[in-house]
């Protein structure tokens, strides 16, 4: 078997806005490039007009005197500057830290200080943490005038070069940031026809926020590298919005999560009549069930492509119009990845199909992180050789087709963000009437899993399930609380007194019934 990224390599100097932006606003300046819709109306940003905001907002922050490689924190909402500040940021050799609006301030505070940002970007659609003296802090009076200043270039980057950092979570209880050089922009390539099968003439219809890492990559670098057309929705999250955008607004390809293609079908109106121009989704952050996309295929008439990813490389295993889709697989290794499975506890020889291991990406793959931010520890422990190994447990099948069995420690995923059920704990235990706190998914339905939490009161305390989700409300993002508090008199332990997360679920078969104290 041959070993390594087998696919073209990147030039040496690349710069990842100019790749996306670029030969677009010089070839066809004049095409749509982005339809922001609100709820009320819809406005369209051309090549050009992208082009030009980009490089204004980057020869401002020159101005600032921020030097090469200096991370820039964006502590904004859901709108296009959002993009535009992302795209400057990297445009002027800096390395921006896109974050989630779902972000408390507390959280955002320890991302900016971790990261050593040298500035913050704020539109004033946020709570603003404590910013310290050192940190540059840019609002939205600075913004309004970044937009009318002159013109800037492109920086001239290496492809090795820092281009943004993302934060993830763990198993420490703490997000670490995972920092991307120029090139994984390029390492997306294997996306273009193993995911989406997009071209220049595609409408891509992205259900996430500007401020989602998922909407950045899968809804602007990818379809904007492609030349084609995104539209990004803003407004209220009506029922039946979806189906709206689609009638007016022709998307050829339409970019989401598991759960909202289910709560379209539970919402009712699906039919192949319904899906216009619309020629298959992508579904993308966490499994989806073999039941709700045959579901989705018989009502509408277009099937689902899934992929399988991670924020170290984002997606590298998948289905697409060119590799027919396998009810419970999401696909195979996009062409020229490198991908084995390894023994949980072994060397570098790949496991043969049919036995389960760690799935494995070769280091060679130019959408691999430079590496975890200052994690030197967390970085050795992630490489067995050549190869990243990220958690995930999976096998491959006598077609090649990947089998995706689970993490191998607690980490859990909602809404394609992994979650530490250490950091929900950790906020759990903070609030006086909690002795103790565990936290794993439990599988309610077929293919809904619920961060759900299993807390031990203390005695002569009056906690409900409502009260400790609203504590937790306030220092952890919505997707981090958990849906769902059982009170339980114990919770099982290692013999060293570890939580066995994993039998934590097996509590709902013998709790008393504490759940009911509201």
């Amino acid at each position: 078997m041959t070993q390594g990224f087998t696919g073209e390599l990147p030039p040496a100097r690349l710069n990842l806005a100019r790749y996306c932006i670029a030969a677009s606003a010089r070839h066809t300046p004049d095409k749509v490039a982005l339809t922001i819709a609100d709820g009320t109306g819809y406005q369209r940003l051309t090549y050009a007009e992208i082009e030009d905001a980009v490089l204004r907002i980057a020869s401002a922050f020159d101005l600032l005197g921020l030097s090469t490689g200096d991370r820039v924190f964006l502590r904004m909402g859901n709108s296009f500057d959002y993009a535009a500040v992302f795209f400057a940021a990297n445009a002027a050799g800096l390395v921006p830290v896109p974050a989630s609006s779902m972000l408390s301030a507390s959280e955002a505070a320890y991302m900016i200080s971790d990261s050593g940002a040298a500035a913050v970007v704020h539109d004033g659609s946020l709570e603003l943490p404590p910013v310290p003296d050192h940190v540059r802090l840019v609002g939205p009076g600075d913004l309004k005038a970044f937009k009318t200043g002159p013109c800037g270039t492109w920086a001239d980057t290496a492809a090795r070069q820092p281009a943004y950092m993302v934060y993830t979570s763990g198993t420490s209880g703490q997000p670490k940031g995972v920092l991307h050089a120029q090139r994984a922009v390029w390492g997306r390539r294997p996306m273009y026809q193993g995911w989406y099968g997009i071209g220049p003439d595609d409408v891509m219809l992205h259900t996430g926020a500007f401020n989602w890492t998922y909407t950045l990559g899968t809804g602007l670098f990818d379809p904007w590298a492609n030349g084609a057309l995104t539209i990004v929705y803003t407004g209220p999250r009506d029922r039946g919005i979806w189906l709206k955008l689609i009638a007016d607004l022709h998307p050829t390809i339409m970019a989401s999560v598991p759960a909202l293609y289910r709560q379209m079908l539970a919402d009712g109106g699906l039919s192949p009549g319904a899906m216009g121009s619309l020629r298959h989704g992508l579904t993308a952050g966490e499994a989806i069930s073999p039941q709700l996309m045959q579901q989705w295929r018989e009502t509408t008439g277009i099937p689902l492509y899934e992929a399988l990813g991670m924020s170290e490389i984002s997606t590298y295993v998948s289905s697409s119009p060119s590799v027919p889709t396998k009810p419970g697989s999401p696909g195979k290794p996009q062409e020229g990845r490198s991908v084995v499975i390894l023994r949980v506890d072994g060397d570098e020889t790949p496991l043969l199909p049919g036995e389960t291991g760690l799935i494995a990406v070769h280091r060679s793959d130019p959408g691999m992180m430079l590496g975890y931010w200052n994690k030197p520890e967390e970085n050795e422990q992630v490489w067995r050789g050549d190869w990243f190994i990220g958690g995930d447990l999976g096998r491959f099948d006598d077609d090649g087709y990947l089998w995706y069995e689970g993490r191998n420690d607690d980490v859990m995923t909602s809404f394609g963000y992994r979650i530490s059920p250490l950091e929900v704990e950790n906020a759990l235990m903070r609030h006086p009437a909690v002795l103790q706190a565990g936290v794993t998914e439990v599988e309610f339905n077929p293919g809904m899993r619920l961060v759900t939490a299993f807390v031990i009161r203390r005695e002569h305390t009056m906690l409900t399930e409502t009260g400790l989700i609203d504590f937790a409300t306030q220092s952890l993002a919505r997707y981090k609380v958990p849906k769902q508090v059982f009170f339980v008199d114990a919770l099982p332990h290692t013999p060293n007194g570890k939580i066995v997360r994993k039998a934590l679920a097996s509590l709902l078969n013998q709790r008393k019934d504490h759940a009911n104290d509201d």
